[in-house]
């Protein structure tokens, strides 16, 4: 399984930025502009709050899974999740998990 992690730790860290990379390169670092276009119709929107709230069960879930493992990197996966989303930082705690 540790394989099929680092798999879709890649793919789930070059496919979101694909999309990220030709935000950027339109319109700059424009922070506000890249929210914004998370919540620019009701899809988007809905897709997005997905996503996020996903992202903070997952965190919770992790973190307290952490403990119970006793993983002393889980603190990676804040990082990975702000930096890319869910499709890095879950592949990423699992592929950690294995190796508990």
């Amino acid at each position: 399984m540790r394989r099929f992690y680092v798999a879709a730790a890649v793919i789930g860290t070059l496919v979101p930025w694909l999309f990220f990379g030709s935000f950027f390169a339109l319109n700059g670092l424009d922070i506000n502009a890249f929210i914004l276009g998370l919540f620019a119709n009701g899809a988007a929107a809905g897709f997005s709050a997905d996503v996020l709230i996903s992202m903070v069960v997952f965190w919770v879930w992790s973190w307290q899974d952490a403990q119970r493992q006793s993983l002393q990197h889980w603190w990676l996966v804040l990082p990975a999740g702000f930096t890319v989303g869910l499709s890095l930082a879950l592949p990423l705690y699992l592929w950690m998990r294995e190796d508990a």
